[in-house]
């Protein structure tokens, strides 16, 4: 599988399937978006996820499965941001990838159960919006995926202010031995 970091929550699968565009702006530091695939899903609708306009949708059967699960953008049931949607995405070969989207909370047992042992973890990590680093290396631990690929933080040159950066979270899986399965990808 073919997996491309497009920025903040965003990415492209096998150019085929787009996950979580964001809009024109909406991600302070981030170029325009314009890509093409051939299906785009939003895990919610804000802005910095759901930049559906920027994808061109090419002809053509997209060869992922996705699931959706749902849950919370916070901690208090989707109180204070609203739902998410969790994507529980499998390959033609069989590769499974899950991506979070802006999940609020530690997943209830039939979320767990359904990210669990995935070749491919997206999880948020910058915190205030999102869990922050603590509560996503507890969900790495629980969810036991083969590679871990942190989203939705602060970089030099892009974020929200208050977002952390990946470096605390990067610092844990380090203390809690996860650090061979963390893939921090570039844009």
């Amino acid at each position: 599988m073919k997996i491309e970091y497009l920025g903040h929550s965003c990415f492209r699968l096998n150019d085929e399937l787009v996950i979580d565009p964001y809009k024109d702006g909406s991600v302070p530091g981030l170029k325009s978006l314009r890509i093409s695939g051939k299906r785009v899903i939003c895990s919610h609708e804000h802005a910095d996820h759901s930049g559906r306009e920027c994808v061109e949708i090419v002809p053509g059967e997209c060869s992922f499965n996705v699931k959706e699960v749902p849950s919370f953008h916070d901690d208090r049931g989707g109180a204070l941001r609203g739902p998410n949607t969790i994507f529980v995405i499998t390959s033609t070969s069989g590769e499974k990838l899950v991506h979070l989207g802006d999940l609020g909370h530690y997943p209830n047992d039939e979320q767990l159960a359904a990210i669990s042992d995935a070749d491919y973890l997206l999880i948020p990590v910058g915190g205030y919006y999102t869990i922050d680093a603590e509560m996503a290396v507890k969900i790495c631990e629980a969810a036991n995926p083969k590679q871990i690929i942190p989203m939705h933080y602060r970089t030099e040159t892009s974020g929200y202010p208050e977002l952390a950066t990946i470096e605390e979270f990067i610092k844990l899986c380090d203390e809690g031995g996860l650090s061979d399965k963390v893939n921090s990808m570039s844009m």
